[in-house]
């Protein structure tokens, strides 16, 4: 393997390159529209796939969906990858592709849970499933096909561009959506709308093998296959060798892991957050993102082209710094620009429950099976399906629990031992016993609840009128830059990392643990943390923890690589 810096000159890009390269990054930018479809409609496909259950558990259920999809990245890594290597990056391309428009068609033409039952959420798993194998072995590719392309000294920046096509793929997504909304009603879009913008995707899947079936075979891979230097066992050089293996967990560990946490944080977590937590319109929510991304997107070509001049290292490390460091202040702020009723009410009437903490839940239950019955877990089961923050106060044994709201105290009620009912509960307290409250019981509890709330100003959705659009898009704005910081300069650097022969498969796995791992469960982990402790902030934890501890490692025993000759293979 090649560490040592070449002196090459840099020469400047052919125009068959620049087409090469442009398709490869259109049809990337295809794919990832594909992927990026579901994430932005979790909200609608919980009502479609998973009207089963609560809402609350529905929505869980979707974002678990969604995670299943980053969940096989690796595989998907592992065996795209190995025949990137064996056979070449242009074949691998098209089988890429083709699985994932597949996919994405028949989630716009699969029956919901009200035609087919049980049957509709498996189908839309196998087929996320599906998905994310075809994205696993996707941007390795992409990656590796662009900066062997690339002419010394600027493969920062040409790889780069491969980095914009995640973003461009979530913008084209949520650009189609947003046409489709305004094109049709809310109930239309509902029923039936939403299946628009799945069923678009059979028309990019064609443009995008159109366009990959004239792509050239990476002149770096066909040379090597040319003089019989091509790895026959790319998974046993990659990962049973030390030498490579080391460098394939400082990847992981001191580059992706932290570059992922960032990226979905700035783009999903944030939407998530307005929408889920601040109950922001959908429609106006996806427009900021939008209008976000198209401000921040530029920023991967201009941190690209940087990292080429100082270095791949400091332009992420100071990513990873600046999240650790604004996050909590940078959702505070919105908050304030895109819900500030909700914010005045947790200042001037914080929610409190009182209770004995042996009688509480883990107030989270992805499979809906569990009934909240002891008088903790219903008080708290109440405010987290209303989204309702709120902090707790321990109890002596055998008190009833209790909701404070400012000044006013709603006793909350409970229900005697017996079989479980169904519910939203993750099944780590006594709740699993014991039916619900009679009807009655729980309608006052639930009408004394509301009108305390409502009294105290917690309002069911931010008002349009008060949300400082403005704001909130340049704060959106500060977390998509933090997300070129890390992710620009990145492609580049994984593949200088690894030699020639096993490039596609050793920089694959690293990218793919880290961002379908550690990032692609981020949204669930921390809604998950959210509903647990009551505290709409607490979610951040997650990415926080992950990127400091990226940042040590990166500091550390991460080397700069961008003077390095990638066309060495020793």
């Amino acid at each position: 393997m090649a560490y040592a810096a070449t002196a090459g000159t840099v020469r400047p890009m052919t125009g068959e390159e620049r087409r090469v390269i442009f398709a490869s990054s259109l049809g990337t930018v295809f794919e990832w529209y594909d992927f990026y479809l579901y994430g932005s409609l979790s909200a609608v496909i919980a009502a479609q796939f998973f009207s089963g259950v609560n809402p609350t558990a529905a929505f869980i259920f979707a974002l678990l969906a969604f995670a299943a999809g980053f969940a096989v990245r690796p595989f998907g890594a592992i065996f795209f990858g190995r025949l990137g290597d064996l056979i070449g990056r242009k074949y691998t391309f098209l089988v890429t592709i083709l699985i994932m428009g597949l996919s994405t068609f028949i989630v716009g033409i699969l029956p919901n849970y009200a035609s087919i039952g049980i049957a509709a959420p498996i189908i839309l798993i196998v087929l996320r499933l599906l998905q994310g194998l075809a994205l696993g072995g996707e941007y390795g590719g992409a990656a590796t096909y662009v900066a062997e392309h690339a002419p010394h000294g600027k493969r920062g920046a040409y790889t780069s561009w491969i980095q914009t096509t995640a973003t461009l793929g979530l913008f084209l997504s949520l650009l189609v959506i947003l046409g489709c909304r305004y094109a049709l009603t809310p109930e239309d879009f509902n029923a039936w709308g939403w299946r628009i913008p799945f069923l678009v995707s059979i028309v990019l899947l064609g443009i995008s093998i159109w366009i990959r079936l004239m792509l050239n075979e990476s002149p770096a891979f066909q040379r090597m296959k040319e003089e019989g230097k091509t790895s026959k066992a790319p998974l046993t050089e990659s990962f049973a060798r030390w030498g490579n293996l080391k460098i394939v967990l400082l990847a992981l560990f001191g580059l992706v892991a932290g570059q992922a946490v960032v990226w979905y944080t700035g783009q999903f977590y944030a939407l998530f957050f307005l929408t889920q937590t601040l109950k922001v319109d959908a429609q106006a929510a996806n427009l900021m993102i939008a209008a976000a991304l198209a401000l921040g997107t530029p920023f991967f070509v201009i941190f690209g082209v940087l990292s080429d001049k100082i270095g791949r290292k400091p332009i992420i490390m100071a990513g990873l710094a600046l999240a650790i460091v604004t996050y909590f202040p940078l959702f505070k702020a919105i908050t304030h620009y895109a819900n500030p009723a909700l914010e005045q009410a947790i200042a001037t009437s914080p929610v409190v429950v009182t209770a004995n903490p042996a009688e509480c839940s883990f107030q989270f239950n992805p499979v809906g099976t569990t009934a909240f019955t002891s008088s903790c877990d219903i008080a708290k089961s109440a405010l987290v399906t209303r989204g309702i923050p709120y902090s707790n106060e321990a109890a002596p044994a055998g008190t009833v629990a209790q909701i404070k709201v400012g000044s006013t105290v709603i006793q909350s009620i409970s229900a005697a031992p017996a079989p479980a009912a169904a519910g939203v509960n993750l099944g780590h307290g006594p709740s699993t016993s014991a039916p619900a409250p009679s009807g009655e019981a729980r309608a006052a509890f639930n009408k004394a609840l509301g009108d305390a709330l409502t009294a105290a100003g917690y309002p069911a959705k931010a008002d349009p009128a008060r949300v400082n659009t403005t704001m909130v898009v340049i704060l959106l704005t500060i977390l998509v830059i933090y997300v070129t910081l890390v992710y620009a300069p990145i492609a580049a650097m994984l593949v200088e990392l690894f030699p020639t022969r096993i490039r596609y498969t050793s920089m694959s796995l690293p990218y793919h643990i880290g961002n379908g791992w550690f990032g692609g469960f981020l949204p669930t982990t921390s809604f998950a943390i959210v509903a647990a402790t009551g505290d709409i902030y607490s979610g951040l934890w997650y990415p926080i923890v992950i990127a400091a501890a990226t940042l040590v490692i990166g500091m550390l025993f991460v080397r700069e690589t961008k003077d390095i000759d990638i066309y060495k293979d020793d």
